[in-house]
């Protein structure tokens, strides 16, 4: 073969490789048609790009042709009405998201404040000689004051009751909880069921001041690790609104009050013959028995004892602090956060129940140096639960 053959033959052979190439390059360029490649540096006068931002616009290309149709319809287009719609319904939703979100958001904030005020009160006071009760450490704590800790093992709950704070119907809902039932009958579904002297038998609940009986040496280990563990829950309440509440159902008669508030020598033994004979502590005198320093002790009786002397809140971290002023939200919020409020309810608080608003006409005839001295005697629980300092008591300095 001569030179001029083989040349022919390069050429011709070069000629069909570039024809191969193109048609490649065209076959490509049908099979991702609609697709712009990636490039970079000026565009291939074959490749197309877009001019608009609208997805469902055609492309318009550099080409003198138009664009080179796909091989099926775009079906998936949606309509204006219906893609309208949609977004009408993802906003109206996103809406009742916030909504929800903000009610939440206000419940715990709520929390986290009640719960930041004791950590702060507690710090404030552990350096106060006026309250060494308040902060000292856990281990320091009798058993007997541990009496209002009711322990649901069951649902790994503990609730620290505070008479004349609801503490009746919690007493109930305990009880459904841990499957309470009095002899040979089926457990208690329904708080409403339970009779209240049933509710407030000691020996119906588990609390802690019975663990030595129960778990010997190993007692206090035992207080700790469902204090640690556990959800632990407490109601509060106005501390003088507490005490009005208190007189009115529970202090009918007392002789040494009667004796040295009354100014009466001869006393029936009864209270049925003393209410006969018209002797009938009053409120002042009542208060005038709290405050006297020679009868401080009977601030052992947990009607009037001080809420932070029953629940120590300084010693036990708990993870919800209910108040009685906002018992039906409170309640609701702590069921859940317990996980059983499709187990039980709250029932509704009793009908006559102590008014805010009775504080000024039970208080107003009490000497204003006396109403100090109260004041000061249940200040711990005014600051530690975020209760103002009543009107009645004055600006002025308390007496120490």
């Amino acid at each position: 073969m001569g030179k001029l053959s083989i040349i022919r033959l390069v050429f011709v052979l070069s000629l069909l490789m570039s024809l191969l190439i193109v048609v490649y390059w065209e076959n490509l360029n049908w099979f991702y048609s609609g697709v712009m490649p990636v490039h970079y540096g000026p565009p291939h006068s074959g490749w197309s790009t877009r001019t608009n931002k609208d997805p469902s616009q055609p492309v318009r290309t550099s080409r003198s042709e138009t664009s080179i149709p796909t091989s099926k319809p775009d079906t998936t287009l949606i309509p204006v009405q219906q893609y309208k719609e949609g977004e009408q319904r993802e906003e109206e939703e996103l809406k009742e998201e916030q909504k929800e979100s903000s009610a939440v958001s206000a419940e715990d904030m709520e929390q986290r404040a009640r719960k930041q005020r004791i950590m702060d009160v507690c710090s404030e006071m552990s350096s106060s000689k006026e309250f060494p009760k308040l902060t000292r450490p856990f281990d320091q704590i009798t058993n007997y004051e541990l009496s209002n800790l009711i322990v649901d093992d069951v649902h790994q709950i503990i609730y620290c009751y505070i008479p004349k704070v609801a503490c009746s119907n919690w007493k109930k809902v305990m009880m459904v909880l841990t499957g309470f039932s009095m002899s040979g009958k089926k457990p208690y579904t329904d708080p409403l069921k339970i009779p209240s002297p049933v509710a407030h038998y000691p020996y119906y609940h588990l609390t802690f001041n019975r663990f030595p009986k129960l778990y010997g040496s190993q007692a206090r280990q035992m207080m700790q690790d469902k204090l640690k563990n556990y959800t632990k829950f407490m109601f509060v309440r106005d501390p003088l609104v507490r005490l009005i509440s208190a007189f009115r159902s529970k202090f009918n008669y007392g002789k040494t009050l009667m004796r040295t508030y009354g100014n009466v020598s001869d006393l029936p033994d009864t209270v049925q013959e003393a209410h006969a004979a018209g002797l009938k502590p009053t409120f002042q005198q009542f208060i005038a028995y709290l405050v006297d320093p020679k009868t401080r002790r009977n601030l052992l009786n947990e009607h009037w004892r001080q809420m932070y002397r029953l629940c120590h809140p300084c010693q036990v971290k708990y993870d919800f602090i209910g108040r009685l002023e906002s018992l039906g939200t409170d309640a609701e919020q702590v069921l859940k956060l317990m996980k059983v409020d499709h187990l039980v309810q709250l029932p509704s608080a009793y009908t006559n129940f102590t008014e805010a608003s009775w504080v000024r006409d039970w208080y107003e005839p009490i000497p204003t140096e006396v109403r100090r001295e109260l004041y000061k005697l249940y200040e711990p629980d005014f600051k530690l639960f975020g209760y103002p300092k009543p009107d009645i008591v004055g600006d002025e300095e308390t007496t120490p």
